[in-house]
C-alpha cells in the first residue's frame, strides 16, 4: 500500500513503524513488546466523505494472520481548515455507552493514542456536515502485542477472533458530555 503513497506519506508511514516510535508507544502505554503491522491490515489512509460517518465501535482483537493482539490505536488527523460545524469529532464512550468521555476535533496534524480494547469504543456517528469538496482524512495505525489483554479489558461473550464490535448510542447526538437517553 505504501507504495502508492507520495514521498512524504511513504516516510510518515515509515516513522510510524519505526523502532524509536514504537519505543515511545511502549513506554506511553506501558505495553510491550507492540508490534507494527506490515500489511497495514485495516490500517492506512482513511477517508469519509460528506454525508458519511463511522459508527460507534471497539476494533477488531486479533490480527488475522499473526494472532497477535491489536492493544493501541494511532491517528493522525489531515484535515486542513477544518470547520467545527462540518463535524466529524472522533467520540470516545465510555463501557457502557450512557457517556461521551470526550469529543476530539479533527483538526490538521492532531494525533491521538489510545489503548484499545473490546470496551474502546470510539467513532463519529453524526453524517459528516462538509462542503461536497471536503473529505474527512486521516490516517491510522495499529500496533499488537502478543501479550493478553488484561481480563477486564475483555469481553467474554464475543468469540476472541471476533471483528469489529458497532454499537448504537443511546443518545441521539454526542454534543452533550452526558447522555441524555
Amino acid at each position: 500500500m505504501e507504495t502508492t503513497m507520495g514521498p512524504n506519506l511513504q516516510g510518515l508511514m515509515a516513522a510510524l513503524k519505526s523502532t524509536p516510535f514504537i519505543t515511545f508507544l511502549e513506554k506511553l502505554t506501558g505495553i510491550a513488546p507492540l508490534y507494527s503491522d506490515p500489511t497495514n491490515f485495516g490500517s492506512g489512509m482513511h477517508q469519509i466523505m460528506r454525508g458519511g460517518s463511522l459508527q460507534i465501535h471497539a476494533d477488531f482483537r486479533r490480527h488475522p494472520q499473526t494472532a497477535l493482539d491489536r492493544r493501541v490505536n494511532v491517528f493522525i488527523y489531515l484535515n486542513d481548515n477544518w470547520e467545527e460545524e462540518w463535524g466529524g469529532e472522533l467520540e470516545l464512550w465510555n463501557k457502557d455507552m450512557d457517556k461521551c468521555e470526550a469529543r476530539i476535533a479533527t483538526s490538521f496534524g492532531r494525533i491521538v493514542i489510545f489503548s484499545t480494547n473490546d470496551f474502546s469504543y470510539h467513532g463519529h456517528s453524526d453524517p459528516l456536515n462538509c462542503p461536497p469538496h471536503r473529505t474527512r482524512r486521516s490516517i491510522a495505525m495499529y500496533y499488537y502485542s502478543p501479550v493478553s489483554r488484561p481480563a477486564d479489558t475483555i469481553d467474554t461473550s464475543v468469540s476472541a477472533d471476533h471483528g469489529t464490535l458497532y454499537k448504537k448510542r443511546k443518545c441521539a447526538s454526542c454534543s452533550q458530555s452526558q447522555c441524555q437517553a
